[in-house]
């Protein structure tokens, strides 16, 4: 009753929808990773930024005015993750918040030892457990540089990790999902990549998902959506594992050339 009572609502708040065709076309444009969507998944996609942009406040901070492109730029992004699996996953939260450019947060940890310490460093998204997601506007504007740095997909990978409680490279799998083949291939690659950064191997992934296993599930997602060939082809079986927690594949949307890179 309740499931249905949810899929009613969200049929209605779709079909209420105001979201400008002629911003969400522009918007999709100014993305050059979405750029093989099929007519079925825009409109997945479109019907799920609803559902967000519905749910979640999005606001400027530290002087910046949004207009009516900005949200949708962030929405459409963070939804990317989530358009084949459910507006759920973002539950919980209802906050994005966004600065012009790198915000400097005032850290506080405990090391091993009991010593507190803290810590200022510029950063360009911060996601909290049960909190806000934080960007730099500066760092969220499409660009089409070919570096497969996405802060809107980071971010909203830490969200997804977690689900689980914390955010550890590990998020909750569905049905028929593997632990064992998931902890199997983040944990070759997580061990290959170090090994490369360590020994000052040029990548086209970017280094930082060296830093944790939190932090490399974020930076694999980016590369995922927008660097599938490289992920494919640098660690096909962790792009299996990407391709089936997502429920998508993003090397299927590029030209031929990309055929056969998955097995």
């Amino acid at each position: 009753m309740f499931e249905a009572y949810t899929r009613w609502r969200r049929r209605r708040i779709i079909a209420r929808s105001t979201l400008n065709a002629a911003l969400w076309r522009q918007t999709l444009a100014q993305l050059p990773f979405l750029a093989g969507l099929t007519a079925d998944e825009q409109e997945r996609l479109r019907q799920t930024v609803i559902l967000f942009l519905h749910h979640k406040s999005i606001h400027g901070a530290g002087g910046l005015v949004l207009d009516a492109a900005m949200p949708l730029v962030i929405a459409v992004q963070a939804c990317l993750l989530i358009m084949n699996l459910d507006i759920d996953y973002y539950a919980g939260w209802v906050e994005v918040i966004v600065y012009p450019d790198e915000f400097v947060p005032s850290m506080e940890f405990v090391d091993d030892d009991g010593v507190v310490h803290r810590e200022q460093a510029p950063r360009a998204g911060e996601a909290w457990l049960q909190g806000p997601v934080i960007l730099s506007w500066a760092d969220v504007a499409p660009r089409d540089d070919g570096e497969g740095v996405n802060v809107v997909i980071h971010e909203f990978a830490h969200k997804l990790d977690m689900l689980n409680g914390d955010a550890n490279g590990f998020p909750p799998l569905h049905a028929g999902m593997n632990r064992r083949e998931w902890a199997a291939a983040f944990a070759q690659a997580y061990e290959d990549f170090t090994r490369r950064v360590g020994a000052d191997e040029e990548t086209l992934i970017d280094p930082y998902a060296v830093e944790s296993p939190a932090e490399f599930f974020a930076v694999m997602s980016e590369a995922f959506f927008e660097l599938p060939r490289v992920v494919a082809a640098e660690y096909p079986t962790l792009y299996a594992q990407l391709r089936l927690f997502y429920k998508q594949d993003p090397l299927a949307r590029l030209p031929v050339l990309s055929q056969g890179l998955i097995g």
